[in-house]
């Protein structure tokens, strides 16, 4: 089991990007690799607001 070092309200906002990044709303650029980038950052936002884990945390020592 992994610890988690998100709190609820950060989870919450990382549900409601990934939400927002991964649907029909999500900004589209000119460029198509931003547009895949958009795309995977949502998959990552979304996979952390479920798991509550964060490796940008980790790495940087930020605590709940």
């Amino acid at each position: 089991m992994v610890n988690r070092n998100l709190n609820s309200v950060d989870r919450i906002l990382r549900f409601a990007l990934a939400f927002w990044w991964l649907g029909p709303f999500a900004p589209q650029f000119v460029a198509e690799w931003a547009n895949w980038l958009i795309a995977v950052l949502g998959w990552v936002a979304l996979i952390e607001s479920f798991v509550g884990w964060c490796w940008l945390h980790k790495l940087l020592g930020i605590k709940k």
